[in-house]
């Protein structure tokens, strides 16, 4: 992973690969580029070179200010550093900083188009104060080094011979003191969060041949274990034995058995309990309710809500909130064979609720809900389930919102720490009318609609899903079916495939349910 840094020397004689600065786009319409604050020395380097300095030489190359947009100029000398890059930030923000997700991206943008970069210098505005308070410096290296560490994120892939730039290896974050102990704090976390994203999308990018659910289990405990965390790994005949029928269910088709695996993490004198579920479907070919050839290779994504809690839990042991956590993640391959279950099953869950199977391409509310009613028995004061659930999300809220249902307070939680993260999610209604049409005539609920009506088909998982929580408990179920894969070009700190939403939602929902205890 790319190493971080923090430095307070004159940017314009930083020994580094490449400086880079912020750029504002004019709002004056007259085509002018405003440099951003951290940048006055690199430009005061520039001002006695022809064509009017660093600004209007940017504004030649084309330069606009867009957020993310990157420009290089060779320094020829006039700096240390032998490339000046200048990365856009937008509209100067009036009174203000930029947004943290502008500056996100904005770094992220940097560090992806430096690729082959030994060492960068990021000369980025954290704040628009002199001094910052602590929680500017705070909440501006965090998003700095965040962007820059997931935008030069590159998956090594399978390919016998190099074809790309290798990521940058260093980033040098410009702050006002070097040795503060908040920016400190700020990049150790980050250095933690970040490895927890980075496991993830490398888990979602694996080649679904060699990401099984025995072999994904096998991974998800060796990396727990190796964070000191306690680990349980039930088998098929496990799961048989203690009745988890939706996740045998689902793993009927397959020659590779299903898991289900519990993480905890259980500090002493904690008040408050946490339970993360994540969805572990390491291939869906819908079953015998097969889905069309057309984009079925992006299914070995399925298993994003059980790579994203891993890798958070493997995130909280080092971070060590005072709270309770405890995660399960089941895993299935939904295969079709003559041993794969069928519509019109009838399957016994863990809690003992009768599903009548009408879609076998509903497969990850079968196994979620024998997890939450596990993770239910262990009496959490809060539940976070995170999966790849249903097509109607993307619909609904397209590739980057994700749709949150249950307790109302607790998904207004999820918005409001998605919207701090940078993972945006949207609080959805769970409607009568919607589990009326779920009920069965021949078993306690439909696994969808009864006559397979797809309107509101989010929420009718999320719906499903309700049955399995215990009174008392405050839930959210986290839809992340369209933003967990990006399937499109690079953009910001997002790289091509697994993006690793939300792990910096769900650590920062658990700090913040510790700071409250």
């Amino acid at each position: 992973m790319t190493a971080l840094n923090l430095v307070d020397t004159d940017p314009a004689e930083l020994a580094v690969d490449a400086v880079v600065v912020g750029v504002y786009a004019h709002d004056g319409g007259d085509a002018k580029l405003l440099l951003a604050s951290g940048a006055e020395s690199v430009a005061a380097a520039f001002s006695d070179r022809p064509g009017g300095g660093l600004a209007e030489t940017l504004r030649m190359l084309g330069a606009t200010g867009a957020v993310g947009e990157v420009t290089k100029v060779a320094a020829f000398g006039a700096v240390t550093a032998p490339l000046v890059v200048a990365v856009g930030l937008g509209p100067e923000p009036a009174g203000a900083a930029p947004a943290a997700e502008t500056l996100r991206r904005a770094a992220g943008s940097a560090t992806r188009a430096l690729a082959g970069s030994t060492s960068v210098a990021l000369v980025l505005p954290l704040s628009d104060r002199d001094p910052l308070t602590d929680d500017e410096l705070t909440a501006g290296v965090r998003a700095v080094a965040e962007g820059a560490v997931l935008g030069a994120y590159q998956f090594a892939g399978y390919k016998t011979k190099a074809v790309r730039k290798d990521p940058v290896r260093k980033v040098v974050l410009h702050v006002p003191d070097a040795a503060a102990r908040l920016a400190k704090a700020a990049v150790k976390r980050t250095g933690t969060v970040t490895a927890a994203v980075t496991r993830t999308r490398d888990w979602i990018n694996t080649a679904p041949n060699e990401l099984r659910p025995p072999q994904f289990a096998a991974q998800a405990k060796e990396a727990a274990e190796a964070a000191q965390l306690d680990v349980t790994v039930l088998d098929e005949k496990a799961l048989a034995k203690q009745g988890y029928g939706g996740i045998l269910a689902v793993g009927l088709g397959s020659a590779a058995a299903p898991r289900l695996v519990r993480i905890a993490y259980e500090p002493a004198g904690a008040t408050r309990r946490v339970a993360l579920i994540g969805k572990g479907i390491t291939f869906d070919t819908g079953g015998v309710s097969i889905k069309p050839a057309q984009g079925m290779w992006e299914m070995k994504s399925d298993m994003s809500g059980a790579a994203a809690v891993v890798s958070t839990m493997i995130a909280i042991a080092a971070l060590k909130p005072k709270v309770a956590v405890v995660a399960y993640a089941p895993m299935a391959e939904n295969m079709a064979s003559g041993s794969a279950y069928r519509p019109g099953d009838v399957v016994t869950m863990y809690n003992g609720r009768k599903v009548e199977v009408l879609n076998t391409d509903a497969e990850g509310r079968m196994i979620l809900g024998d997890a939450i009613a596990r993770a239910c028995e262990d009496e959490p004061d809060y539940l976070f389930e995170v999966s790849t659930l249903t097509g109607g999300q993307v619909i609904a809220l397209g590739k980057r919102i994700s749709g949150v249902m249950g307790t109302p307070e607790l998904c207004e939680r999820v918005r409001a720490a998605g919207d701090l993260a940078g993972e945006p999610a949207w609080p959805m209604p769970l409607p009568e009318d919607v589990r009326k049409g779920m009920d069965s005539e021949v078993a306690d609920i439909s696994q969808v609609n009864a006559g397979m009506d797809r309107a509101g088909h989010m929420l009718q998982g999320g719906v499903f899903l309700s049955e399995f929580v215990a009174e008392g408990v405050q839930w959210a179920h986290i839809d992340i079916a369209g933003p967990s894969y990006h399937s499109g070009e690079a953009f910001g700190y997002w790289a091509k495939g697994g993006t690793g939403v939300p792990v910096r939602t769900l650590i920062g929902l658990v700090e913040e349910i510790a700071a409250e205890a």
